[in-house]
């Protein structure tokens, strides 16, 4: 009992450490690119190949993590990495011009919906199940953090395709994050060090393009200077820390739970936004986090609540497995790897 006592507490602790990862350069990369883009900073209005710039970075991290060994390359079909990388650009551009062509009200509500859409899809490719508590829990969440930053609500027939596009594309490649993990034993690292070559290439050819439809204008006619390309600089870093932290945090939680917590983000960017660029702060907007934090609180303890269910339920003396046991008892006979092991311990 004090052995499994043991194990579960650096689990605990590797857990906080991701997750205070991707909250600590999430909100690093908003601030930094709020900088950067806005009509007081540089004005560098080019989202898309930004991002193109920032998985760049990325990738370059990767190629140096597996040519020195600290990272190990496993096997994974291509055409899994394209059709993961074509969903993932698809939500990048997708997510830029709803940005464009909605209010922002209905932009955040959109981006509210992804929730519920999570876990629809969850529901439907996984069969995954959430009791009364959770759902509540979600409600509390996507309510608190609606009241605090949804406020014109336009809707148009382009921006709500695109929209929609967004929502939907974001969540698949969020579920698939995990699933690619679980699917091939891979860590979160590895599998970003695949993927993000991918991207960084396609971003890099089309982004230009697509920020010219939301912009009006070509990277090429923007004057570079020195405090821009610090600030550049400054988002890809985070945005190396922010994408590995991604990673780990869904092959660590779910997309659901990545999606609940993720809006501890939203909360802090409202906060530091009224520290730092002096943003209006209204009663409003501090009721709505307080609710959102509140959510939060009830949605870890109807997680915890629903483990201990499970645990209950489930026999101590199990005799028969199931196919996803023996796969990943295979796998680790095969591969012999820790990384692989720990993985196959997490989802169990």
């Amino acid at each position: 009992m004090e052995k499994t006592e043991n194990e579960k507490k650096p689990s605990a602790v590797s857990d906080v450490g991701a997750w205070a990862m991707n909250v600590t350069s999430s909100v690093g990369i908003i601030m930094a690119n709020k900088q950067l883009m806005s009509s007081s900073g540089f004005g560098f209005s080019f989202a898309t190949t930004l991002t193109g710039f920032h998985f760049a970075l990325t990738a370059l991290v990767g190629m140096v993590s597996n040519a020195t060994g600290l990272s190990a390359s496993k096997h994974v079909p291509l055409w899994e990495l394209l059709w993961f990388s074509l969903v993932a650009n698809i939500s990048i551009a997708a997510m830029n011009f709803s940005l464009m062509l909605n209010s922002v009200g209905f932009y955040q509500i959109s981006k509210l919906s992804m929730i519920p859409v999570v876990c629809v899809m969850e529901w439907v490719l996984h069969s995954k199940h959430y009791s009364r508590e959770v759902k509540a829990s979600v409600m509390v969440v996507v309510v608190g953090v609606g009241i605090c930053t949804v406020t014109d609500v336009k809707v148009n027939a382009k921006g709500f395709i695109c929209a929609c596009t967004a929502v939907f594309s974001t969540s698949l490649q969020q579920i698939s994050i995990g699933s690619l993990q679980k699917k091939y034993s891979i860590g979160s690292f590895e599998l970003l060090s695949k993927t993000a070559p991918i991207q960084a290439i396609s971003l890099l050819i089309f982004g230009p393009f697509v920020d010219y439809f939301l912009s009006g204008r070509f990277i090429s006619t923007y004057k570079m200077t020195y405090g821009a390309m610090l600030c550049i600089l400054l988002s890809c870093a985070l945005a190396v820390f922010c994408n590995i932290s991604q990673y780990l945090c869904i092959g660590r939680f779910s997309a659901t739970s990545f999606q609940v917590l993720g809006h501890m983000k939203t909360v802090c960017v409202l906060t530091l936004g009224w520290l730092i660029f002096d943003s209006e702060m209204t009663f409003k907007n501090i009721a709505g986090m307080v609710l959102a934090v509140v959510g939060m609180v009830i949605y870890s303890w109807a997680v915890e609540l629903e483990k201990q269910r499970k645990s209950k339920v489930t026999p101590h003396g199990k005799h028969s497995m199931t196919e996803d046991e023996i796969k990943l008892l295979k796998e680790g006979i095969e591969h012999m790897d820790l990384k692989d092991m720990e993985l196959g311990n997490n989802k169990a």
